[in-house]
């Protein structure tokens, strides 16, 4: 499949290229973007430029994820759990522990993988590092995953997820009680701790999630979680922010409580997805029973 490039919109933009991409994938490093931009796979409005180049409001950044010479891309026979297949997409439930794409440290047993050997006649673009994905889930989060198998779709559904027609729910444990509400706090890289996001009003971008209770017990609560941004970490920050981290969470979580329950990877479930199809227009519901409901009985009776 010939597989589109990530189109990246942002309203304000006030650091250099490399730096941005970085921030805005941290998966990847910077010294990756800056053999991307290198290697001419990075635009800003159409143009090649230098990895020093400063953003500004409005720009429009298109970026081809290539493989570097470390990685190189093989179908592996890994099953799939698949909840939708028609010719132009597939909607799996991701187990916890599976990487979507690979990445340096994690080469290969990824769901790219897997996707490469369940659609053997996809066309992909050479050194496309990224084939099909349209969104992503963290290594340890489970739930519902979308991949296109040809290149309109992809664009389309990355169109979607541009303008937020895409409903995400997910289902999560947290520590403590929290009231329905809508989560509105702006989200940017920690200022001290490279790997992580944090709440950050003065430099962070938007990000908004309604958070709403469903059962409560022995100081846990099982809830749902709907994003309307998709930030990095957004879920896992915006439940830490509030003082109501999630179960499990070895990042944002807390160590003592985890403990306790013996739970030592975040209860998040990517559990609901609503979306009009691409091609077909067909709307579509798409559900999966979160990965850690014999939990829910236990903890939260």
């Amino acid at each position: 499949m010939a597989n589109d490039s990530y189109l990246i919109f942002e309203e304000q933009i006030e650091e250099r290229l490399d730096k941005w991409l970085k921030s805005r994938f941290p998966e990847h490093s910077r010294t990756y973007f800056q053999f991307l931009i290198e290697e001419g796979a990075v635009l800003v409005n159409g143009t090649i430029v230098k990895k020093k180049t400063p953003l500004c409001l409005g720009d429009e950044v298109e970026v081809c994820f290539l493989l570097t010479p470390q990685i190189e891309l093989k179908p592996e026979a890994i099953p799939l759990n698949i909840v939708f297949e028609d010719e132009h997409l597939l909607v799996v439930d991701k187990p916890v522990g599976m990487v979507v794409h690979p990445a340096p440290g994690h080469p290969s047993g990824t769901f790219v993988n897997a996707f490469l050997h369940h659609c053997q006649n996809l066309e992909l673009q050479k050194d496309d590092l990224r084939p099909g994905i349209v969104h992503r889930l963290d290594k340890d989060t489970s739930g519902l995953l979308i991949a296109a198998k040809d290149a309109k779709t992809h664009r389309l559904l990355i169109e979607q997820f541009h303008n937020r027609t895409i409903e995400k729910t997910y289902l999560a444990i947290c520590i403590g009680h929290p009231k329905e509400m809508t989560i509105d706090a702006p989200i940017g890289r920690h200022p001290e701790k490279r790997k992580e996001m944090a709440v950050n009003y003065e430099n962070g971008k938007e990000a908004i999630t309604h958070c709403k209770p469903l059962k409560s017990a022995n100081g846990l609560s099982l809830i749902e979680l709907k994003p309307k941004t998709g930030r990095t970490h957004q879920l896992r920050v915006h439940m830490k922010h509030l003082g109501m981290p999630i179960l499990g969470d070895p990042v944002y979580g807390s160590t003592s409580v985890n403990k306790k329950f013996g739970v030592f990877t975040q209860l998040l479930h990517a559990a609901e997805l609503n979306f009009v199809h691409p091609i077909t227009k067909q709307p579509l519901s798409l559900q999966s029973s979160p990965s850690f409901e014999g939990l829910i009985y236990t903890l939260l009776s």
